[in-house]
């Protein structure tokens, strides 16, 4: 089974509207392109734009029965194509920076904020998720295990090896920073070891600090009946605005991890408790 993601690689506009008007044709240029799910990038609802007054931020927010968030679920039941929306949410005592997947049939099936939000920078005016989740995304000719993580949550190995150990097979990592080889590096690392495969969506270049170059890392390092390595990054985008259709082979996939060492194999739980303690 072949899961084609579309990376909604876009620049955003400057009202509300303007995103939800460009939105919809990406979403509809990625059903043409034949894509099971349409991913866009970090904070789509304003651009990722983080205002440092509260009332100014409070007034970006957006709740996620808003009509804006709305417009999406609807407009998947109708492409019958499951989309990742994503949204500075309305919060208390802060909004959050979220993400909602509703499935080809409008129903949400995932709903998650980002944890390790930027608390050195911009990120400090937000609160922070509570957990990491996956979800069965029903995509016609079979389902597949999603989970997501939201930029700088890549930073940190817990992130995807929770998703991991709860089941997830992709995720669907919506971005908004420069990917550069390094950060590019931690998104391999986290597919290879987890042996998932991590797809993510950033904005274009013109997008202030932000360069393109969203990718999808298909987990798989190597084939049982094939000589040497493989390289795991099967689609980078070039810096250019675009919709960006790429393709994860799901069975590959899920034979490699049925036969393969790394991911939840040879790990010993009981020797990590360090990783848990608040004051190591």
């Amino acid at each position: 089974m072949k899961f084609k993601i579309a990376l909604l690689q876009l620049l955003p506009g400057k009202t509300l509207d303007e995103q939800l008007k460009k939105g919809i044709e990406a979403c509809r240029k990625a059903k043409e392109m034949g894509a099971d799910v349409a991913l866009f990038p970090e904070m789509w609802s304003d651009g990722y734009c983080l205002p440092q007054e509260e009332e100014k931020v409070r007034a970006l927010a957006i709740s996620s029965d808003s009509d804006f968030v709305l417009s999406f679920r609807e407009l998947a039941k109708e492409l019958e194509m499951a989309i990742g929306i994503t949204f500075l949410e309305e919060n208390e005592p802060k909004p959050l920076n979220s993400v909602i997947f509703f499935d080809r049939n409008g129903n949400e099936i995932l709903h998650y904020s980002k944890v390790h939000t930027c608390d050195f920078g911009e990120e400090i005016v937000l609160s922070s998720g509570k957990d990491f989740y996956v979800a069965d995304l029903d995509i016609g000719r079979g389902t597949v295990k999603i989970g997501s993580m939201i930029c700088f949550d890549r930073e940190f190995p817990e992130s995807a090896r929770i998703l991991m150990l709860k089941g997830a097979e992709v995720i669907l990592a919506p971005n908004a920073c420069p990917m550069e080889i390094n950060r590019l590096s931690a998104l391999r690392t986290r597919a290879y070891e987890n042996m998932l495969a991590v797809a993510t969506c950033n904005y274009a270049e013109g997008q202030p600090d932000c360069n393109g170059h969203s990718s999808v890392f298909d987990g798989v390092a190597w084939l049982r009946n094939e000589p040497g390595v493989r390289d795991m990054c099967v689609f980078e985008a070039p810096g250019e605005e675009g919709v960006y259709v790429a393709e994860i082979d799901m069975d590959m996939l899920r034979t490699y991890r049925e036969n393969d060492v790394m991911g939840d194999k040879y790990r010993h739980p009981e020797r990590y408790g360090i990783m848990t303690e608040t004051n190591p």
